[in-house]
């Protein structure tokens, strides 16, 4: 069985790259020497590992590989750390428009003006992430 590995570089000009690869070594070495110029590390030389998480099914890898991307540059240092009550804190949704700033609504206004039925609303999924999921362990 391959193992599908999740990791952050951090690069010469201090930003954060995150990738997805089956051979974290070969991955590295192509980071650190300029392989493809194409990527975004090439110019950015050296980089630095700094999170590392292993993987059995390739789709997990993919799915946490885009959630990570999303997060802040904060909440990936806090990764860093271990400081897991920092992350869950950066996982909030903090923006005026989150269900904690409103008062409670009625179900009228998810209604479907046509049918009259309930219509359910697509959540922001930055607000309620599932991120405790992918965390490597401790």
């Amino acid at each position: 069985m391959k193992t599908y590995y999740v990791y952050i570089v951090k690069c010469a000009d201090q930003s954060y790259y995150t990738g997805i690869t089956n051979n974290i070594e070969r991955r590295l070495y192509g980071h650190n020497h300029g392989i493809n110029p194409d990527c975004y590390t090439y110019k950015r030389q050296p980089v630095k590992l700094m999170f590392v998480q292993d993987f059995s099914n390739p789709k997990d890898a993919i799915a946490a590989e885009k959630q990570i991307k999303g997060w802040s540059r904060k909440k990936k240092e806090a990764l860093f750390q271990g400081d897991w009550n920092k992350i869950h804190e950066s996982a909030k949704c903090k923006n005026i428009t989150t269900h904690v700033h409103h008062k409670k609504l009625s179900l009228d206004s998810a209604r479907d003006d046509k049918t009259g039925t309930w219509m359910p609303k697509k959540l922001n999924t930055n607000c309620y992430p599932d991120s405790d999921r992918y965390y490597r362990s401790s």
